[in-house]
């Protein structure tokens, strides 16, 4: 696949697409081509290598089977060389380059042909193909433009494809443009494609160069290249890790939304450029995703510390004001999902924005907290403020339904989402027996989520505005909200805490990763921290290349699945963080390195959004969900994660320190970052760990006027 923006082009190796499957050219959650061949005078290419070049961009390579041409003389196989590049945002521009590579001339045809059905996202993941409106294709043969409309009612979707820089004219039949073209030895053929969308009635046209496969030089493909230039680079003694690290930045700064610029305080190149928005993965999630983007804030502090102000100012433009049951929408409560197609359009899905995410608001509160702590900004940290304080009173009144003190979640919409932790999946969430918990459910992460963000938010309310009454009511709250946890969700038989509370406050008595949260959060007694470590790395839980969402010991467990036993990269980093926390430092260090193994696997280096649970063994390798998102911001932003915990990174800009609390694995025994900010200062260091265990800092360049410690 590749990508820009919310475009997205899924196909086969050969370039083409079919309706029948997951492919096509998607913008606004509408898939504008479904169909795409390419044939030389009627007969198949053959495919000699097709890759993705860059995020935005594609090349196909091909030649012709034997042939007969439009002057009835044989062309031979491998006669002809066409190359095909393909790239996205805005719009698609293709460019088509035919040579011919044999001594005699030949007479052929090139026929491209693209069907579009318009179908919206939804559908086309459900593989529901369901034609709701009516579509019409008009030709204009002067300008060589073919324009296909698609109208329901008031939503209207077009695609224009139009010819340029062609070196023979377009003919339109059935369906195709073709092109009559005469070559004779060594002499090519060169023709431009431009697809255009027309979404609400603009449309985007094309403005790519041709053959401009690599970045070109527009507003935001500088906006993009500023942001990696001015991240933080890591270089690390395991080769693997550091390429995994560096693939991860390029695929962050590539899932950025443009679209969201002015949600998230302007444009970049005018106003603030580490400040923007990831989608959340692709193809499926392209778009803004509450609970995706905060993770992904927290995740990347020590990348940019100023690139979740982006997230904090978007989502709090989105915050709830009002209720809305079929929506799932109740005031201060931050959004998690936003959708443009026409199920949304129509009101046939409740993502305009739906609002089904219980955690979301609590992390919004909770990253807020952190990002002050790196970027330092006074002015920043008020804009968010309001947004807070709505989001820690609907906490306290919608966040507890029944008003016992815990957080529970339950849809009120018809369309809503059953689940509404991040394990969001229909059948994610199930007792001992494999039947799904009754809501209203109260996940055992939910609660701790609340008590490390009012503690943080305490540790603001006291240091930044000066408000001590705030700060204790907050820490107050937390801590009686720890005791609760410990008390109803603690599992003495298991070792473990309880995957949650049923609509009866019944123990929800599955194992499964989510008590690694409650390490992550520092809300667990530590008395009992290392039988909960201890349990997640029993083996049905270690997979060996990963802690498993759910215990492979479950009735409900199916490796295959998307959270019912299937192991989830952010999920993992979050558990080395939380066993970091309290001091297992072998432990994290074991999951990280499986994470690592699995991440040198796959293509690129870059992780999938989950992979299954399956065992490792000898030979082994990690096993790809059908469908998982790739790149995917989260699992992006775990391989960033991973590495800054293992190197204990705490920053507090407005006292100016960088402490370092690093626990490097033999694996990865040193590692140098350069361009690390903490508020405005920059600063480069060295971490190395010495053959006593113990760690060596050294400071290279920058860092004037911060204090960089080492906490042992």
């Amino acid at each position: 696949s590749t990508h820009f923006d919310d475009e997205v082009v899924v196909s086969e190796l050969s370039g083409e697409m079919s309706s029948t499957k997951e492919q096509g050219y998607f913008a606004a959650d509408t898939r504008l081509v479904s169909g795409y061949r390419l044939k030389l005078s009627g007969e198949q290419s053959i495919l000699l290598n097709g890759t993705a070049v860059w995020q935005h961009s594609a090349r196909f390579e091909f030649t012709n089977p034997t042939l007969v041409g439009c002057d009835g003389i044989q062309v031979p196989e491998h006669t002809l060389h066409l190359r095909l590049d393909r790239s996205v945002g805005p719009g698609v521009h293709e460019d088509y380059d035919l040579t011919n590579q044999g001594r005699d001339d030949v007479v052929l045809d090139l026929e491209v042909s693209i069907e579009s059905d318009f179908a919206d996202l939804f559908d086309v993941k459900a593989r529901r193909r369901i034609r709701r409106g009516s579509i019409h294709s008009l030709w204009d043969e002067e300008n060589g433009r073919l324009t296909t409309r698609y109208t329901n009612g008031a939503f209207e979707r077009s695609l224009v494809l139009e010819v340029a820089n062609n070196d023979s004219p377009p003919e339109f039949a059935n369906g195709g443009i073709l092109f009559r073209l005469s070559l004779a030895p060594t002499h090519s053929w060169h023709c431009c494609l431009w697809w255009m969308p027309v979404i609400d009635g603009k449309e985007r046209r094309v403005s790519r160069p041709c053959h401009q496969l690599l970045d070109a030089d527009s507003r935001h493909e500088v906006a993009r290249r500023r942001w990696v230039d001015q991240a933080t680079t890591f270089e690390t003694s395991n080769p693997g890790v550091t390429v995994a690290l560096r693939q991860a930045i390029d695929d962050l700064a590539g899932l950025r939304l443009h679209q969201h610029d002015e949600l998230a305080g302007g444009e970049p190149s005018k106003d603030d450029p580490d400040a923007w928005v990831p989608a959340a993965g692709i193809p499926w999630f392209v778009s803004l995703f509450g609970r995706d983007s905060l993770t992904v804030s927290f995740q990347t502090l020590a990348v940019s510390p100023r690139f979740a102000l982006g997230s904090l100012r978007a989502l709090g433009t989105l915050q709830a004001d009002s209720y809305d049951d079929r929506r799932d929408m109740q005031p201060g409560k931050i959004e998690h999902e936003v959708r443009h197609g026409e199920l949304a359009a129509l009101h046939l899905i409740p993502h305009t924005p739906y609002y089904g995410a219980h955690e979301t608001t609590t992390l919004y509160v909770l990253v807020a907290a952190w990002a002050w702590r790196w970027h330092g900004d006074r002015e920043a940290l008020e804009t968010v403020r309001p947004h807070v304080e709505r989001a820690l009173a609907w906490i306290e009144r919608d966040g507890d339904v029944d008003g016992d003190g815990l957080q529970e979640y339950q849809t009120r919409s018809p369309d809503g989402y059953y689940n509404q932790g991040w394990k969001d999946s229909g059948d994610a969430i199930v007792t001992s027996d494999g039947s799904l918990a009754t809501l209203p459910i109260a996940l055992c992460e939910h609660q701790g989520l609340v008590v490390a963000a009012k503690r943080a938010w305490a540790d603001i309310a006291q240091d930044a505005f000066g408000d001590r009454h705030l700060a204790a009511r907050l820490r107050s709250e937390a801590n009686r909200l720890a005791g609760q946890i410990e008390e109803r969700f603690w599992w003495e038989e298991e070792g473990t805490y309880y995957l949650g509370l049923d609509g009866e406050k019944r123990p929800i008595d599955s194992v499964a990763s989510n008590p690694a949260h409650l390490l992550w959060q520092r809300v667990v007694d530590p008395k009992r921290a290392a039988r909960v470590v201890r349990r997640l790395m029993t083996e049905d839980m270690w997979s060996g290349w990963g802690i498993r969402t759910l215990s492979a010991n479950h009735v409900a467990y199916d490796p295959l699945s998307y959270q019912r036993g299937s192991v989830w990269p952010h999920d993992n980093a979050i558990a080395v963080a939380g066993f970091r926390a309290y001091g297992f430092d072998d432990e994290a260090t074991t999951v990280a390195a499986g994470i690592f193994d699995a991440t040198s696997k796959f293509a690129s280096q870059r992780l999938p959004e989950l992979f299954a649970g399956l065992t490792r063994d000898v030979g082994g390798f990690p096993v790809q969900y059908l469908g998982a998102n790739v790149p995917q911001a989260w699992s992006s932003g775990a391989i960033v994660h991973l590495v800054a915990t293992l190197l204990g990174l705490d920053a507090d800009a407005r006292d100016g320190v960088l402490r370092l609390r690093p626990a490097l694995p033999e694996w990865m025994s040193e590692v140098t970052l350069r361009q690390l900010r903490v508020g405005n200062v920059s600063v480069d260091f060295r971490i190395a760990r010495q053959k006593d265990g113990r760690h060596r800092v050294e400071v290279l360049a920058g860092g004037d006027g911060l204090q960089v410690e080492l906490v042992t």
